[in-house]
């Protein structure tokens, strides 16, 4: 019988420790989040509620444009926050669109969030004080080494390569 760990590729992964370190991070900042009692906050939207807070209610697509994602991806989020509280719609300039606004909920906790984005922000740079490499500059070189050859190019010429990929 053919060892398990052989026959699956994704056992041995460059890729995985970067996402986990994330989620662990995320998860110390959610804790903090529970510990103040603001329940049903995810990280992963204090982003778009501080961008709604500084520019008043935006359109989905405007929304997106400003934090660099999809329409589509940020319609979901946008959906997830409705759902948590978080956000509302509301009737556009013209009755043809709609726009997102904060919530009660989320003007009365926007301050401890911006506070918490700054500590983020600080115990980040505190970190890469601490290493000898710094996360910003892995980022940019990466980005840089993208620019020179895109990471779709990267993975296609190596499935190029693999016959189980025929």
């Amino acid at each position: 019988m053919a060892d398990p760990d052989a026959l699956d590729p994704s056992q041995q992964s460059l890729w995985r420790p970067l996402r986990l370190l994330q989620a662990s991070m995320d998860a110390d900042i959610a804790r903090l989040y529970s510990e103040q009692q603001i329940d049903g906050l995810k990280p992963s939207f204090v982003l778009e509620l501080l961008r709604l807070h500084a520019r008043g209610p935006l359109t989905i697509a405007e929304l997106a444009e400003s934090v660099e994602r999809t329409h589509s991806a940020l319609s979901q989020k946008v959906a997830a926050m409705r759902e948590a509280g978080w956000v509302e719609t509301v009737v556009g300039d013209d009755a043809r669109t709609r726009k997102v606004t904060l919530t009660d909920k989320a003007r009365g906790v926007i301050g401890r969030l911006a506070a918490e984005w700054r500590a983020t922000e600080a115990a980040v740079a505190e970190l890469e004080d601490e290493i000898p490499y710094p996360l910003s500059q892995v980022v940019t070189d990466i980005e840089q080494a993208l620019a020179r050859r895109s990471f779709h190019d990267r993975i296609a010429a190596k499935l190029a390569e693999d016959p189980a990929w025929e």
